[in-house]
């Protein structure tokens, strides 16, 4: 149980840095993170730390499709930890 914690934890961490440095990219015009990737990894991770990160960075505000794709990861994992727990 705590290591489906931890690791919920690291996926949501990750998603944050992943955007953060989406965003940078995105300011110099360098080579990109893939949408599919963040949107990928924000269902994995709950989209807990994605979400945060849109707002911290202000990337990705105007895509709805981030707002649906992170809320039905994070549905997800409350149904997954309430049927474990």
């Amino acid at each position: 149980m705590m290591g489906l914690g931890i690791a919920l934890l690291l996926l949501n961490v990750l998603a944050f840095i992943m955007m953060g440095i989406d965003k940078s990219k995105a300011r110099k015009n360098h080579y990109r993170i893939s949408e599919k990737t963040l949107l990928w990894l924000g269902s994995l991770s709950g989209g807990i730390g994605g979400l945060i990160a849109m707002k911290v960075f202000r990337h990705k505000t105007r895509h709805h499709y981030f707002y649906g794709c992170f809320g039905i990861g994070l549905m997800v994992w409350l149904i997954v930890i309430y049927y474990i727990y």
